[in-house]
């Protein structure tokens, strides 16, 4: 996690000498940049943040367990889907609460909990955006292809697609696993990417750049919109009802704006950051992209830990499965439930995302 950027790891470096390990030495002269008011702004404005999505993520994906739990099971593609992606954000939420008390003060829970925490950022923030694609593309399976899509989207199919999401996220964030560990400052103990010589490490971190920018936002945006718009070119087609055309396209428009204006402000700043690292001047010691980071980040921060009810709950049949819970607690909710299930039996035309 990129807290502290390559130049204040190059300031650590050049005053102490020091990578983390006893024996390890780098040698020669590299920049001296110093990042006091950006440390100051992340203090200040990131912990109310990620206690915030911590929160968010635990009651809304919380939320959907309960759901999937008491009315859904497992018992269709979509489920099997959506189960992976409220394990891949709580997952990632769990690192918030850790990150929040390191950006106040320093890394007070030891080298252990550095790596884990560490590699549960990473997966987790990996896996979301992954299963989001999967689900996009499982849902343009079943609106184009509805027949023939329907003999291959089994069980079978969701478990295995789920599986080879899991290996690619933790296959892309070992170095993360690996490269973090506990180093002192002389000001307090930071936990980054640390131990090894800092060519090393700077390159490790430009490839983590473009690979953010190009596995995990250029890829998955494009099967995004490309899935959504044969979907909607479906829709149009073959619904005989405006009303339900006119949902359809609007909640495909919502989804597509939301994903939009959440990941790519961050992943422009990451590529942004990529070039400067590799062509730009070495004693380029500018705030402005470390400020857009910590901001931009948090966006996509928001929408991983939100992603799961933003998707569940644009569904009907969701809708009303929230309402029977609520119904049970609050007595007055029972007539709406019913209208709303009701409602729901006689709609002929399905949305995308009727299923979530």
């Amino acid at each position: 996690m990129d807290y502290f950027d390559n130049d204040d790891l190059n300031e650590f470096f050049t005053e102490y000498n020091y990578t983390g390990y006893e024996g390890q030495v780098v040698a020669g002269e590299v920049p001296l940049c110093k990042k006091s008011d950006v440390h100051q702004f992340g203090a200040a404005f990131l912990p109310a943040f990620y206690y915030t999505n911590f929160l968010l993520s635990l009651v809304g994906n919380g939320l959907v367990l309960c759901i999937i739990y008491r009315y859904e099971k497992l018992s269709t593609v979509t489920n099997i889907f959506l189960l992976n992606l409220v394990i891949s954000d709580l997952i990632f939420a769990s690192s918030l609460p850790f990150w929040a008390v390191y950006h106040k003060s320093e890394w007070i829970f030891g080298r252990g909990l550095c790596k884990l925490v560490g590699g549960c950022y990473s997966i987790g923030f990996n896996s979301s955006i992954l299963f989001l694609t999967l689900m996009t593309f499982d849902r343009y399976l079943a609106v184009v292809y509805a027949i023939s899509a329907a003999q291959s989207r089994r069980k079978a199919y969701a478990f295995a697609s789920s599986a080879v999401i899991w290996v690619l996220s933790i296959l892309a964030s070992i170095k993360d696993i690996v490269f973090h560990d506990v180093m002192n400052s002389g000001d307090g103990l930071l936990c980054e990417m640390t131990g090894y010589h800092q060519i090393f490490l700077t390159k490790w971190e430009l490839t983590g750049y473009y690979q953010q920018f190009f596995l995990f936002f250029l890829v998955p945006l494009v099967i995004v919109l490309y899935c959504y718009i044969r979907i909607t070119i479906r829709i149009m087609i073959m619904s005989t009802r405006m009303t339900e055309k006119c949902r359809a396209v609007k909640l495909i428009f919502i989804i597509i704006f939301t994903f939009f204006i959440c990941w790519t402000p961050y992943n422009v700043v990451i590529l942004l950051k990529a070039i400067k690292m590799s062509f730009g001047e070495q004693n380029d010691c500018s705030n402005a992209l470390d400020y857009a980071l910590y901001v931009t980040r948090n966006f996509a921060y928001l929408y991983c830990c939100i992603s799961p009810v933003f998707y569940t709950f644009l569904g009907k049949k969701f809708q009303n499965h929230f309402l029977k819970l609520l119904s049970k607690r609050i007595p007055c909710l029972k007539i709406d439930a019913a209208m709303l299930s009701t409602t729901s039996k006689t709609t002929s035309i399905k949305s995308p995302n009727t299923d979530y």
